[in-house]
């Protein structure tokens, strides 16, 4: 893993939070890592949860290296995957080969990420059984009803799996991705 940059794979739908996908972008390039967006169909979602100009910021200004479809990621290939939240995971929670990304990396020890609705990936891939985890408070049932524990703390990390509440909590979940995808790399 050495030989490459750390790597971020980061999942995206329409109806992404944008300051949930993009405030993590920036600030994960900014200590270098590469990021690449995995999408149903390879193409950059056009639409926020907001209506900010979201297919402006990742589709036009790319500020990440690549678009791909997730049927075509390889766990291997990454340290880690975001989750962030808005609806956008509820239209990818529900694919097999997002499932299967999510559970592998989780496998490996690798880094696995959720903020607000976010944590509906990790819930659909079942691996929050016995963890310790936080969302937004309105979905903590969700997260409860798959076997976790939920905490309302900014940001909980148990393990391999970073989990946070809302966009006010950002700084301390990417202080905690940050901290995370470093650690393992060295």
């Amino acid at each position: 893993m050495a030989d490459r940059p750390a790597r971020i794979a980061v999942l995206a739908a329409n109806w992404v939070d944008e300051m949930e996908i993009l405030y993590p972008i920036w600030r994960l390039k900014e200590e270098g890592i590469e990021i690449h967006l995995l999408t149903a169909d390879g193409e950059a979602p056009t639409r926020g949860e907001h209506d900010l100009a979201i297919d402006w910021y990742l589709k036009h200004r790319q500020y990440h290296e690549k678009t791909l479809k997730v049927a075509d990621a390889r766990a291997a290939d990454y340290d880690g995957v975001l989750c962030p939240g808005g609806y956008s995971q509820d239209h990818l929670r529900h694919l097999p080969e997002v499932k299967a990304l999510v559970q592998q990396l989780n496998a490996d020890g690798k880094m696995v990420s959720a903020i607000c609705h976010g944590i509906w990936t990790p819930v659909s891939a079942g691996i929050l059984k016995g963890r310790k985890v936080t969302c937004v408070a309105k979905i903590k049932d969700d997260a409860i009803n798959a076997g976790a524990e939920w905490l309302d703390q900014e940001v909980v990390q148990d393990g391999n799996l970073i989990t946070s509440r809302t966009p006010p909590d950002l700084g301390a979940f990417c202080r905690a991705m940050i901290a995370f995808v470093t650690s393992s790399r060295s």
